[in-house]
């Protein structure tokens, strides 16, 4: 009997959307949520600030702060004094957590006040955040964090010394429970309305970025970096 070739086997890849929860699926206008992958990262990648809501001493607290994306892992930096970093890492559990992110892309103006709206891009992440002990994961996730701001920006500073890398924290939260909602378009008008004398429509808004102010100390022959330039 010849001998049979051996079966070649492919490592499954990620799935091409995030499960829907009880915690993911809206209560409203579930025709607007989405949990395809790519569309959540996109979402995620043209942010750079988030909130992080969690809960403290009883009480919800929710905190605006700069964040990185590394595949399938955000990571939040802060002081190590913070109190979601030093929940985090009290804990081998880790820290229950809500992350958001947020784009408004319009402001949607109806006849009435009733049906207003904005249209938007957001992203909500539910999970347990851990801190991050590891090195060279920590160095990894404090250039992401710096990269999500400007791309091209960690190559072109400093990287933390001893003592700055002492007094910072990483957290770390796994894309898990994810989902994303998104509305498009022009107002919902009620046809009673539409004979009412009110401008209705989109004011659409976007990102700018003005020209780079350098710094008073910089020396004059440093030119604005093409990264830079490229915003």
């Amino acid at each position: 009997m010849p001998e049979t070739e051996p079966q070649q086997t492919t490592a499954p890849g990620p799935a091409t959307a995030y499960d829907a929860t009880g915690r993911t699926v809206p209560t409203r206008s579930r025709e607007r949520a989405s949990y395809d992958r790519e569309q959540v990262h996109s979402i995620l990648d043209e942010a750079y600030v988030c909130h992080l809501g969690f809960v403290r001493d009883g009480a919800p607290v929710v905190l605006p702060t700069l964040f990185g994306r590394v595949g399938e892992r955000l990571y939040v930096h802060g002081s190590t004094g913070s109190r979601p970093l030093r929940a985090a890492d009290g804990s081998d559990e880790g820290l229950a957590v809500c992350l958001t992110v947020t784009h408004v892309d319009g402001l949607v103006l109806a006849r009435s006040a009733f049906h207003h709206s904005l249209n938007y891009r957001s992203v909500v992440v539910h999970g347990m955040a851990h801190t991050v002990t590891d090195p060279e994961e920590r160095r990894v996730a404090l250039d992401a964090i710096v990269e999500q701001v400007v791309p091209g920006r960690s190559k072109d500073s400093r990287p933390a010394d001893e003592k700055e890398l002492a007094a910072t924290a990483v957290i770390r939260l796994d894309l898990r429970e994810v989902s994303a909602k998104i509305r498009t378009g022009g107002p919902n008008d009620d046809a009673r309305d539409l004979a009412l004398p009110h401008w209705s429509g989109v004011v659409p808004l976007a990102p700018g970025y003005a020209t780079p102010v350098p710094a008073d100390d910089l020396d004059p022959s440093i030119a604005v970096p093409e990264y830079l330039k490229a915003l």
